[in-house]
């Protein structure tokens, strides 16, 4: 038997939820969507935060083993406190701002960083 391809590509589309017609019939299950409360609503929100900052804590972690580095001497070089880099590396928090710009900046060009900083 022949395997069916599936098609993966990504496609852009607006929607607006107060207008029915926009919803694309052939992707959303509309009896389910009607059925999915508040509180459904609320765990799916804290469970796509709780994946974002383990995906951030791989991030970091990553960057600093790259760079040969332990936590401490991350934390000296970059002049972070070392709590704030254990917080980023155990999914507690994550970067924001100027020290995610940086950690980007110290995945792409390490050695120019280093050089500077």
């Amino acid at each position: 038997m022949k395997e069916k391809k599936r098609d993966t590509k990504l496609k852009r589309i607006s929607v607006n939820l107060s207008d029915p017609k926009t919803l694309p019939k052939w992707k959303v299950n509309q009896k389910l969507l009607d059925a999915t409360g508040e509180n459904e609503i609320a765990q799916q929100k804290l469970q796509d935060d709780r994946e974002a900052k383990m995906d951030a804590a791989q991030y970091a972690r990553s960057i600093r083993e790259k760079l040969g580095f332990t936590q401490r001497e991350l934390s000296e070089r970059i002049l972070v406190p070392l709590d704030t880099i254990r917080n980023w590396e155990q999914g507690k928090r994550y970067p924001t701002g100027p020290a995610r710009l940086l950690l980007k900046i110290l995945d792409k060009s390490p050695q120019l960083v280093l050089q500077l900083i």
